[in-house]
């Protein structure tokens, strides 16, 4: 709940909120005056009292203060609430296909911890700031009725606050229905292609809509050709492929369980003559094609992020170099390469570099096609001195790929 504590910056602190960002780190406050329970909503001010804003405070977490509004008049109540998602949803009206997309992305819709995934007719929740418990509920009953308005009838609400930042917030991991229980799996189509999502045991929310229209980027460029779609999860990139008119795709993924949800897609979509999937581990398996003498006219690289923190991006470096490098020996002279990276550690200058280096010790030369990012239902919030990172972490490379002569 809001209440009338007062947190103050130290002199020179605060740069990320100045910036644009939402954040206020534990080493960057002061002095906190008045009482408070972790969630609360507090004001923040900068070193000489001059007012930042409002957010939440959970001192369990290095983020200490999540920024909701930059006015101190502003009341935190069901109408501010009722702002932020009817904001939210008439931005996704107006930038992307809202059957299936990302209704709420945390702190680029100024809700900060909070992600709303909408799957036809069931939304998810994930709820990963301490803070935003609180609202949880009501932001979901909120948005319902702005979906109401506009004619949309959600059947069910499936919460997936499963992930291990909830441990850094000190909070439980929480799985299970919002309200009525309902059938959890969901058929889905986007860009043609028709999935079957199950939102209670699939990866994140159930399915990952960041990549939707890079997927349909690869449409245009897999049409006739044999195609390799590594880490393919459910088959979203080999399905593309297919649907497109691709000759042969093959998906590779470590998952037995991913494999068995992408053969289904493919039967789902009359495509198990040409897209196939097998379990295999994706850098075991690349040198065992290129023995093999295996070539392809497309091979598409889809790793999970390999850092999840800025002390591992060294290793990851070393990993998304080696994946490809065998990529790219499996790609056949004036054939093409998708790369991407999902975690925020890996900027795009650096992932460029990365796949610079592979291409040098594969004996390739690149030209790029497109760069890519996440789609516009997972928005990046521009700060004034870099991109807000919490928002900004998927980055997709298309290369054609030629051998050096």
């Amino acid at each position: 709940m809001e209440n009338h504590t007062i947190v103050t910056l130290k002199k020179g602190e605060g740069r990320t909120i100045k910036a644009g960002g939402a954040w206020i780190f534990d080493n960057e406050i002061d002095t906190i005056v008045g009482t408070f329970t972790n969630g609360d909503v507090v004001t923040v001010h900068d070193f000489d009292g001059y007012p930042m804003g409002k957010g939440f405070i959970n001192q369990n977490s290095k983020i200490r203060i999540r920024m909701l509004t930059r006015h101190v008049d502003q009341e935190i109540n069901e109408n501010f609430l009722r702002m932020r998602v009817k904001n939210a949803w008439e931005y996704r009206k107006t930038t992307v296909d809202t059957s299936s997309c990302r209704v709420i992305f945390g702190e680029a819709d100024f809700l900060p911890g909070l992600v709303v995934d909408k799957y036809e007719d069931v939304l998810v929740v994930e709820c990963l700031a301490l803070g935003m418990e609180q609202f949880k509920e009501t932001i979901v009953s909120l948005l319902n009725g702005v979906l109401k308005e506009d004619g949309i009838s959600i059947r069910g609400v499936y919460e997936r606050s499963d992930a291990n930042e909830r441990r850094k917030e000190g909070l439980p991991k929480v799985k299970g229905f919002i309200g009525e229980t309902f059938d959890t799996e969901v058929e889905i189509t986007e860009n043609g292609v028709h999935y079957l999502v199950d939102v209670v045991n699939g990866q994140k929310t159930g399915f990952f809509l960041d990549q939707k229209y890079n997927r349909l980027a690869m449409q245009r460029i897999c049409k006739g050709k044999r195609v390799l779609d590594c880490f393919t999860h459910m088959g979203t990139f080999a399905l593309n492929a297919g649907i497109a008119g691709a000759s042969d795709v093959t998906g590779l993924d470590i998952s037995e369980y991913a494999v068995q949800q992408a053969n289904a897609n493919a039967v789902r979509n009359h495509l198990e003559d040409t897209v196939h999937f097998r379990c295999a581990n994706v850098l075991d398996e690349l040198p065992k094609l290129a023995e093999a003498g295996e070539k392809y006219d497309v091979v598409i690289l889809d790793p999970p992020a390999f850092t999840k923190s800025r002390e591992a991006t060294k290793n990851a470096i070393k990993g998304y170099r080696e994946i490809n490098m065998k990529g790219l020996k499996l790609v056949k002279d004036g054939g093409y390469l998708a790369t991407c990276s999902c975690s925020h550690f890996m900027t795009q200058e650096l992932l460029a570099k990365t796949v610079k280096e592979a291409a040098k010790a594969a004996h390739k030369r690149l030209r790029q096609v497109e760069f890519r990012t996440q789609a516009p239902d997972h928005p990046i919030l521009w700060a004034n001195s870099a991109n807000v990172p919490e928002s900004y972490y998927l980055k997709f490379f298309i290369f054609q790929v030629v051998d050096e002569k």
